[in-house]
């Protein structure tokens, strides 16, 4: 239960401040790492010596599992510290460790090599966003919030498009060492960035803070929480599974040309910047974070079933668009974090919209196996259409589940 709210009212700023446009910045470099492998995941493996097609794909999923395992452990780690220590100390703590990783990535030999410094980079990964979105949330009037992540998310995804035509011209090497170029760059920025006035409140106070534990000694703060992470799982089914793995599903479904995962996951990227314009702009017209999530897992329901069963024998540029709309029916992820920020009090805020988004882009892990397991029985093609209908069943019931947020008081801690 929420505490008195403090009394003083903390310091709000506009739209376009230093805070909205480093968190954006910092997203879009975030993006590009994140997404960085699966555009080079099969050059880079062949360089380094994996030319069978399985074990192309085999090997592809195990270094997916360690990067995404490593977003597992750090964003348990920067959502503590981003309560105990502050917001702006993770937002650029993140960006250096994922930044020093995806440099040494560009040096890798083995497979060895490269799923270690995926892990390291996962763990870098994971703070960026939930502490972005945290102090954008915090510093602009709650009239605005949704605007403002939605700027953080639209300029961030677009960072994997960047990615694309860097790894193309450039090559998967190269391209490791401009993302992490780019973020060594972005620390530049920290200057003019001040820390959440909500935070300097919390902690004058006697509240403790980033205590994860505490998400699960309380029942309901429990069940808010798990219907937070659900949220998040279908996107990370359609990015990790359906376009990642987009040159196998091209070949089960008979396209008339090569699919290449590096052309899906841009188009899907392309799409998912119009979709967080979208899914922002939606919420704060219809003032309704839940209102706005469940139209577009609804809209993200059919554009899978036309992905899985209304594509046999189509062009690769039919493919790609329908990759691309299918991008635009997943742009809820910043969104998503939105509402997880939105739900918790002051002293626990950052720990969960940094979990949640870590935790459901980790569901990869779980996601991944359960594919491979049905895909014996059902086929690639069935597997994939099974996961995908229980994820998106699941979220559109945590989303129902949930207190609406949208111009909700964040001026309060958890008790």
């Amino acid at each position: 239960m929420p505490s008195t709210p403090t009394v003083s009212a903390p310091k709000t700023t506009g739209l376009l401040s230093a805070i909205v446009v480093v968190a954006a910045l910092g997203y879009f470099v975030d993006i590009y790492d994140l997404i960085l492998f699966s555009i080079v995941r099969v050059q880079s493996l062949k360089d380094l010596g994996i030319t069978a097609p399985e074990a192309i794909t085999n090997q592809g999923l195990y270094l997916i599992n360690m990067q995404m395992g490593g977003m597992l452990l750090g964003g348990i780690l920067w959502g503590i510290l981003g309560d105990k220590r502050g917001r702006l100390s993770v937002l650029f703590g993140s960006i250096l460790i994922y930044s020093l990783a995806n440099l040494a990535n560009g040096f890798v030999q083995t497979i060895e090599q490269y799923a270690w410094l995926r892990l390291i980079a996962g763990i870098g990964l994971a703070g960026e966003l939930g502490a972005g979105i945290t102090l954008v949330a915090e510093t602009l009037p709650k009239e605005k919030r949704g605007y403002g992540t939605m700027i953080v998310a639209t300029v961030g995804v677009s960072g994997a498009m960047l990615a694309y035509w860097v790894g193309e011209i450039l090559g998967w090497r190269n391209a490791y060492f401009v993302g992490g170029g780019l973020g060594l760059a972005l620390l530049a920025l920290r200057v003019g960035v001040y820390e959440s006035g909500l935070f300097e409140q919390a902690k004058k106070s006697e509240v403790e803070r980033g205590n994860f534990l505490t998400l699960f000694t309380n029942r309901a703060r429990l069940a808010r929480y798990t219907k937070c992470l659900l949220i998040g799982v279908p996107l990370w089914f359609v990015v990790g599974i359906l376009i990642t793995l987009a040159p196998e599903f091209s070949e089960a479904l008979n396209i008339t040309g090569p699919v290449t995962a590096g052309l899906a996951v841009f188009w899907c990227y392309f799409g998912l910047v119009f979709g967080d314009f979208a899914s922002g702009t939606l919420s704060q017209l219809l003032r309704s974070r839940n209102r706005a999530l469940q139209l577009f897992l609804v809209f993200c329901g059919l554009l899978v079933a036309v992905y899985l069963f209304a594509m046999r024998g189509v062009s690769p540029t039919v493919f790609y668009a329908v990759c691309f709309v299918l991008g635009i029916s997943v742009g809820f992820w910043a969104l998503f974090v939105t509402v997880a920020a939105e739900q918790f009090g002051t002293n626990l805020r950052a720990t969960v919209a940094t979990t949640a988004p870590n935790f459901a882009r980790g569901s990869v892990i779980l996601l991944v196996p359960l594919f491979q397991a049905m895909r014996g029985p059902l086929g690639l093609i069935g597997s994939a259409a099974v996961l995908g209908a229980v994820s998106l069943l699941i979220a559109f019931w945590a989303v129902s589940a949930l207190p609406e947020s949208f111009g909700k008081d964040l001026d309060y801690s958890e008790e």
